[in-house]
């Protein structure tokens, strides 16, 4: 649904901080989301989950709500569920798209299934599965915590004797854990937004990976959009990203992030279902590749609101 006039949407409470790992993220996703939305004329407050329960958005009288949290808690269905039990609208993935979309493993194992290539993975549920991951993937690899965002716990192995501190290393972050071998090409990523693919970005870091200090810290990370893919190659991958979300339902906005295997072909790594606004984020530089600036991006994720039928309060 497009909207035309800022009153449209009523009172809006942008999400922001919470309770994981990725706060002080999620601190600037939002503040930057809620100068954007005032900006544009909309009647829009801060709400801190981590400070105050979500039913106060009733007593506030809040219309709608646009999502600003990252990780566990905020991006994996729960503040969702807690929304539809408010019967708030709310933009972005439902529960289930939200839920999945998380979960790095189910979100591997749905695009596998519907034909979207995916980096080989080994699930590392206990240590026998080490050295099975050793030879099935060869070094160097990454250990992945199954449902962090941000590459929160994420480690490169190069030695066989360092996999083991990696594997209990990402245990203390997440239960499920699993090995991804390193494939050779280049990082690609997709922003989405209402069913259509921005252009893509190409990801450029003079660290070993891209983690999160190339993510958020240093300036001399490269982000080159155009991404310099050719033209069907770039509909190819834009394609894959929308595939990706659709197998895991979700929906509204977000990003695939994809790398290229040693023949050039995209390997899905993940998805992201609330993807950051801060400065130094891929959704913003992509939208204003195809001429949407920040507050447009910022109004037009808050029109995905209206996808979502909440309704009236209803106990849970």
């Amino acid at each position: 649904m497009r909207v035309q006039q800022p009153t449209q949407f009523g009172r809006v409470a942008v999400l922001l901080g919470g309770s994981s790992r990725e706060r002080e993220i999620s601190l600037l996703s939002g503040r930057a989301v809620l100068a954007a939305l005032e900006r544009r004329g909309i009647d829009a407050i801060a709400f801190d989950p981590h400070e105050r329960p979500l039913s106060d958005l009733l007593h506030m009288q809040i219309d709608r709500v646009w999502i600003a949290l990252h990780g566990p808690g905020g991006e994996d269905g729960t503040v969702q569920g807690a929304l539809e039990c408010l019967g708030v609208p709310y933009s972005g993935s439902g529960v289930m798209g939200s839920a999945i979309g998380m979960d790095k493993l189910r979100t591997k194992w749905l695009c596998e299934a519907i034909g979207v290539p995916t980096a080989p993975s080994v699930v590392l549920r206990d240590a026998g599965d080490l050295d099975s991951a050793l030879e099935r993937l060869g070094l160097p690899l990454f250990v992945k915590p199954g449902s962090q965002g941000s590459s929160l716990g994420l480690a490169r192995v190069e030695r066989a004797e360092d996999l083991a501190p990696a594997w209990e290393s990402a245990l203390q972050l997440d239960r499920q854990v699993f090995a991804e071998a390193l494939l050779p090409g280049a990082e690609y990523t997709v922003a989405l937004l209402q069913g259509r693919a921005l252009p893509s970005i190409r990801i450029e870091t003079a660290r070993s990976f891209y983690d999160y200090e190339a993510k958020y810290q240093r300036d001399d990370t490269r982000y080159l959009c155009p991404s310099g893919l050719s033209a069907p190659a770039e509909d190819h991958l834009g394609r894959l990203a929308l595939a990706a979300c659709q197998a895991c339902g979700a929906e509204g906005w977000g990003r695939a992030d994809f790398i290229m295997d040693r023949t050039g072909r995209p390997m899905l790594l993940e998805i992201n279902t609330v993807p950051g606004m801060t400065a130094h984020s891929l959704v913003p530089m992509a939208a204003r590749n195809a001429g949407i600036d920040f507050d447009e991006l910022a109004w037009r994720v808050l029109e995905t609101s209206f996808t979502q039928r909440a309704s009236a309060p209803k106990p849970c």
